[in-house]
């Protein structure tokens, strides 16, 4: 599912409400340092058809008109939410325009939060992790405990290093969300012990304010992928929840 407009929606979230929608890839590509089997964008191959990136100025301009449009017509947005075609913090002007998105946010909602869907292999480049920490929620995925795992789901390019994600992450001192999506295919299994044990030794080490936990909600590119019930993850979690981390639990 393409997002063709720099500003979208606002659209309904399972996890962050009404949803306001910031794309800071190609309008009519993909553009992605990972190639997630389950990414309903489809893979990265599929979507070169357009490279342009949206400068900071192409992204005020569209925001702060959105933004007004949607008070003038009383609109609720809950989120103003970096998401899009791909990795958000690839693009160069990332920092400026999370500058700026706080203060058109300020200006027009100020009640709402300001949103970042990453992959969280940027973290260790000073410039994209004082801009996270600036947001009210910077989402971090970590879908595997191990490397190995990892290269196998999110398809990384280049050198990805669990370790470095994890370090990344405690930079944060527990101020962020961890995201980690629970599926299962022919070859591995994210909620069988050998996975999920290691993974909540992590969340422990890590201890992240809120924990998104869900699972597949739209077509995948790769073949064989299944689901896991909103019960079947809740009960998979339960150590922690009764640890006292909270934890949204999205089937």
């Amino acid at each position: 599912m393409m997002r063709e407009e720099t500003v979208f929606g606002p659209i309904f979230s399972r996890r962050l409400g009404s949803s306001l929608g910031i794309n800071l890839l190609p309008r009519n590509g993909k553009l992605c340092n990972f190639d997630c089997i389950y990414c309903e964008c489809g893979w990265n191959k599929d979507g070169t058809g357009d490279r342009v990136i949206p400068t900071a100025a192409d992204v005020r301009t569209a925001l702060e008109s959105k933004l007004r449009e949607c008070h003038q017509t009383g609109t609720p947005i809950d989120s103003v939410t970096f998401s899009g075609d791909g990795e958000p913090t690839l693009n160069p002007d990332f920092p400026q325009i999370i500058d700026d998105t706080l203060a058109l946010r300020d200006a027009f909602y100020p009640e709402a939060k300001v949103s970042v869907l990453t992959n969280a292999t940027r973290l260790s480049r000073d410039s994209v992790f004082n801009a996270l920490r600036k947001v009210d929620n910077p989402i971090l995925k970590l879908d595997a405990p191990t490397s190995d795992l990892a290269s196998r789901i999110n398809q990384p390019a280049g050198e990805y290093n669990v370790e470095d994600v994890i370090c990344g992450m405690e930079k944060f001192k527990g101020d962020f969300v961890m995201q980690t999506m629970f599926l299962r295919s022919p070859d591995f299994d994210t909620a069988s012990p050998e996975v999920l044990l290691p993974w909540m030794d992590i969340v422990r080490r890590v201890h992240p304010r809120e924990i998104m936990v869900y699972t597949i909600d739209r077509p995948t590119p790769a073949k064989g992928l299944a689901k896991y019930s909103e019960a079947q993850m809740r009960s998979l979690v339960q150590d922690l929840i009764n640890e006292g981390f909270n934890i949204q639990i999205k089937g």
